[in-house]
């Protein structure tokens, strides 16, 4: 790892340990002096040319599970919702200053890389769940931004 970071990216899938990893990222941006940033993308994937938007897991930040999207949900819709649990994300983690972005995509991979590019970032922190046999065969979000990642990435390790 690098002596020191300028600026932390912390991509959240919203998951039950959301809070976990935050915190740990959040100590790393305190500890360096960094600015520090949020990122959340919302999946889509392409059928005919339509989009079929895939909700996050358990968005903690709203505090339970997230109901089936409804059909008529637009991808505005969607953006405005996951933005508005990022906002809460990050009130909870006491950085409500931080930067903030929600994106839609083909690719989380892609774009995490993307954007810690574009934002200059030192380190992205991830959750991993550690996950065995055929989880760990299809690989995992953590697994994938580590692959190809313009800077260092801290997996950070939680229990499911």
């Amino acid at each position: 790892m690098k002596e020191d970071y300028r600026h932390i990216l912390f991509a959240t899938d919203f998951s039950e340990e959301a809070i976990q990893i935050g915190k740990r990222a959040v100590g790393l941006a305190r500890r360096y002096n960094a600015k520090f940033s949020l990122l959340h993308v919302v999946e889509y994937t392409g059928v005919f040319g339509d989009r079929e938007l895939v909700p996050p897991v358990m968005p903690v930040a709203a505090g339970g599970f997230v109901p089936p999207i409804p059909p008529e949900t637009t991808e505005d819709d969607m953006v405005k919702k996951e933005s508005d649990l990022l906002n809460q994300l990050a009130e909870r983690l006491g950085v409500a200053d931080s930067e903030r972005w929600v994106i839609t995509s083909p690719s989380t991979k892609d774009e995490i890389h993307r954007v810690a590019k574009e934002q200059d970032v030192d380190l992205i922190v991830v959750g991993s769940h550690g996950r065995h046999g055929l989880a760990l065969l299809l690989g995992s979000t953590a697994n994938a931004v580590l692959h190809g990642a313009p800077c260092d990435v801290l997996a950070v390790r939680v229990k499911s």
